[in-house]
């Protein structure tokens, strides 16, 4: 399993990389990357709504991944269409796109309805798959796009590595010397230790990317890796909320060694908005 999780791994980072690369030289910014936070965010709704449906809640899948799906698009309007970059369209489109799931979501239980008792339900399963993985995924396709130039790339990139970092570093300080367990009955592996470890792992690879790759990067490093870090771990525990009320050890199956999408998303998706404000705010500065 450790030969097969490693070898996954490296084709995750490989094809990530790949694309990035094709992405910095690309015309339009976060064209190449686009195919793949749609699939993604696709994928993740459909397996949030899978762990509701293993609880026993009536849902409607097709319903959750449209929504979804057309807000992680929204995020694309001002890249697609420049005539729209100053628009309320562009100022507004995830929020617009938000509505329109919403209405949609809503149009389809009142296509479908026969009798009472499940439409609520599966509307709430609906929202929460749309905004948790479709509102939250549509702020990393904005840090991508924050700046025309090679900067929102990098901004991306940041957002990924540190906190990934932090997962790792949780991971292997935890697994070697972890003791005093940080939320035993959410995730009962993770412990203080651990946290501590991803703190420590978050922040020197902020400071590798923003003082040495990011030339003329001199601020914000230290307190752009505690954030990662910190809400990176928030993200992790709130999948587990949903995985430890649905029963369930994995979002989905599909990749051995991994479990689900939503397994290596969690902790970028909160992320993400304290990223974006770090740099739309000029936290950091590249």
């Amino acid at each position: 399993m450790l030969r097969w999780r490693l070898g996954l791994g490296t084709l995750f980072i490989g094809l990530l990389v790949l694309l990035c690369w094709f992405d910095l030289h690309a015309s339009l910014p976060g064209i190449w990357l686009m195919p793949l936070a749609v699939l993604v965010a696709g994928v993740g709704a459909d397996e949030v709504v899978g762990l509701a449906k293993s609880r026993g809640l009536p849902t409607c899948r097709r319903t959750a991944v449209v929504g979804t799906v057309l807000i992680v698009l929204s995020a694309y309007l001002p890249i697609l269409f420049p005539s729209l970059a100053n628009t309320v369209f562009a100022r507004n489109g995830v929020l617009l796109a938000v509505a329109l799931g919403t209405i949609l979501a809503i149009l389809a239980e009142m296509y479908r309805y026969k009798q009472p008792g499940e439409v609520i339900a599966r509307l709430a399963v609906s929202m929460l798959a749309m905004v948790y993985v479709g509102v939250l995924m549509s702020f990393v396709v904005q840090l991508r796009n924050l700046f025309p130039d090679k900067r929102g790339l990098y901004a991306l990139v940041s957002l990924i590595a540190v906190v990934k970092l932090s997962d790792i570093g949780a991971y292997t300080v935890g697994r070697l010397i972890g003791k005093h367990k940080m939320a035993p009955i959410l995730s009962p592996g993770k412990t203080w230790e651990g946290a501590a470890g991803g703190v420590l792992f978050s922040c020197a690879g902020a400071y590798v990317i923003f003082r040495l790759w990011l030339t003329g990067v001199t601020d914000g490093w230290l307190p752009f890796g505690i954030a990662m870090a910190v809400t990176g771990m928030l993200g992790d525990l709130a999948e587990s909320l949903l995985k430890r009320d649905a029963g369930r050890k994995d979002s989905s199956t599909w990749m051995p060694g991994f479990g689900g999408v939503m397994d290596l998303l969690d902790s970028i998706l909160l992320a993400a908005p304290v990223a974006y404000l770090f740099w739309a705010a000029g936290w950091v500065v590249a």
